[in-house]
């Protein structure tokens, strides 16, 4: 009998450990005993909003209030060297708003008092909730659109023409009423077309579409219209893959919200931020189908503006909800359906001085699943 054939050993390549921990979603940093950064990889510098050169050495104090959760666990790690971790924490910082997350934190036995962290969003859950409101929402308006087309504006064209027939055979001075009827009808028939946009279900047309040409257009737009100074800055990701979408319906949903940024922020040191990245993690359902997608492209617009009424922001997607005076509260109600109709996701963080709406959309890598025919 031959000789049994000894196994191969495959040679196992040496990875740069820094290398794996930049290319992990979730934000990981490191401080010294003194509270003071000494490590960030790519995910903690998004977090933080700075780079890991513009951070290294200064203290958490700088980002976080003295009263953070985060300094007792820190204070606890190092009392008992080991590991702490701990859920439902919520990190708040002038600099990078309000996160509820989940911590775990390590001694480094390299380092005399250094303290690795590790942070977990908690939000993907909340999210979701979110998105399928939203969608709720969209829903209930088309079913309102659809409705009203066929109800109102069939009966307000007879009343009209009534009108117009009446106007002939008044009194000069009651023509003023005829007339208010003809417009008032006008006004009605144009609402109702606004609201027509909702109950279009075709399914969409998507092709590659580069995001920050869509946001250069829409920045264009925006500032075209308003006379007061408003700084607008731009954090693009260069690297960003182009957008699975549709891009007309990207710029009506882009333009709205920039719309809204713009006329929040103050006359004098009005600033709007205009930020584009990658990142993994978030994962849904495609409205329709057993298929689910990667929604790996953030797109978010944030203003300096008073922010959101505390009241309104449980509602705020829905149709017929407004801030504005003169607001017909059908802008977000349709910027919502548009990424529903991606199959993306809408979320919103609001504070005063800081508002900031972020889009999650699928990259053109694959055509999106079609919808399944409903029974």
């Amino acid at each position: 009998m031959g000789a049994k054939p000894r196994a191969r050993l495959r040679a196992v390549p040496v990875l740069d450990s820094s290398a794996i921990l930049a290319a992990l979603p979730a934000p990981i940093f490191v401080v010294d005993q003194d509270d003071c950064f000494t490590y960030l990889n790519l995910a903690a510098e998004h977090f933080f909003g700075g780079s890991s050169a513009s951070l290294a050495g200064r203290s958490l104090l700088d980002l976080l209030p003295s009263d953070s959760p985060l300094f007792a666990l820190l204070q606890q790690v190092r009392q008992r060297g080991h590991s702490v971790s701990e859920f439902g924490v919520t990190l708040e910082g002038m600099r990078f708003g309000s996160h509820f997350v989940s911590l775990d934190l390590a001694p480094l036995q390299e380092s005399m008092g250094g303290v690795v962290i590790a942070v977990q969003e908690r939000s993907i859950a909340r999210k979701i909730d979110r998105q399928l409101t939203h969608r709720n929402a969209a829903r209930s308006v088309t079913a309102m659109a659809a409705m009203l087309a066929h109800e109102v504006k069939n009966p307000l064209s007879g009343i009209r023409g009534a009108a117009q027939l009446l106007e002939s055979g008044v009194p000069a001075q009651d023509r003023e009423l005829t007339k208010l009827i003809c417009d008032e009808a006008d006004r009605i028939v144009a609402l109702v077309d606004r609201m027509e946009m909702f109950a279009d279900g075709r399914p969409l047309q998507r092709q590659p579409v580069n995001i920050h040409e869509v946001l250069e257009h829409v920045r264009r737009l925006t500032l075209a219209g308003f006379s007061k100074k408003i700084r607008v800055l731009e954090r693009y990701d260069p690297s960003l893959p182009p957008v699975l979408g549709n891009r007309n319906l990207l710029v009506q949903a882009l333009l709205n919200l920039l719309k809204n940024a713009a006329e929040a922020v103050p006359a004098v040191g009005g600033e709007i931020v205009l930020t584009t990245r990658y990142q993994q993690g978030v994962r849904l359902a495609v409205l329709g189908s057993n298929a689910r997608i990667d929604l790996p492209l953030m797109i978010s617009i944030q203003d300096n503006g008073p922010g959101i009424p505390e009241d309104l922001r449980t509602h705020l997607f829905d149709p017929f909800v407004t801030t504005k005076p003169n607001g017909k509260g059908l802008g977000l109600a349709l910027v919502a359906k548009i990424v529903g109709d991606h199959g993306g996701v809408i979320e919103f963080d609001s504070e005063p001085g800081r508002t900031v709406f972020r889009l999650l959309l699928p990259m053109a890598h694959e055509p999106l699943p079609e919808p399944m025919e409903s029974a």
